[in-house]
This record gives C-alpha cells, structure tokens and sequence, in this order.
C-alpha cells in the first residue's frame, strides 16, 4: 500500500485543517487507516482512527471533539477535519495503514504516508 499524505500548513490558533491521505496499491489488505503526529523530540503518537468497512472512529482525548476522522471509499482517500487548533498540536502527520493489531499503536501498522507538517502558531 502506498499512502500519500497532503494538507498540512502554519495556521494561526484557532484555525482549521484538513489533512488528506490518497492510498493506492493493494489498498484491500488495510483493515484501519490511522493518523498519528511526532513532534521534535517526541514519540509518535496516535491522534485518530477509522476502519474501511464500517467507518468506526477512535480518538486521542487530546482531540476528541475538535478532531474529525473520515473516509472516501470510493477515493480510498482518508481524511483528517481539525478544528480549534493549538500550538500544541503542531507535528508531522503521518497516515497509517493497519493489517492487524491495535489501532494506536504505531508499531503496528504495516506502511505510512510520507508526513506533513502542522504548524500552529501565532
């Protein structure tokens, strides 16, 4: 599966992103796409998660309820609506394509998008 991801930008706090993730290839063996952020000198960390089949959302507490996880089958495009934006979710974004295992836990995914940057600040 190759993921790409796209939409990352400096926003001011406050403001609202979308993040995109195109999958292409043999996109049928993914059972979760997932999104995830690492800042500078920190782990990457799980932000939010959705199932092909039957569009089942999971989210971090840091997001729940300014962050919205989506999907386009028809596209096999995963999308990312992040509304109310801190300073503190400023990071890499990477999309995640999972097989098998626990959603939010990086080490199980089988392949990632390339990653874009979220920068938010005033």
């Amino acid at each position: 599966v190759q993921l790409q991801a796209s939409g990352g930008g400096l926003v001011q706090p406050g403001a609202s992103l979308r993040l995109s993730c195109a999958a292409s290839g043999r996109t049928f063996s993914s059972v979760v796409m997932g999104w995830f952020r690492q800042a500078p000198g920190k782990e990457r960390e799980f932000v939010a998660a959705i199932t092909w089949r039957a569009g089942l959302t999971y989210y971090a507490e840091s997001v729940k309820g300014r962050f919205t996880i989506s999907r386009d089958n028809a596209k096999r495009t995963v999308y990312l609506q992040m509304n109310s934006l801190k300073p503190e979710d400023t990071a890499v974004y990477y999309c995640g394509g999972l097989v098998s295992g626990v959603y939010y836990n990086a080490r199980h995914y089988d392949s990632w998008g390339q990653g874009t940057q979220v920068t938010v600040s005033s």
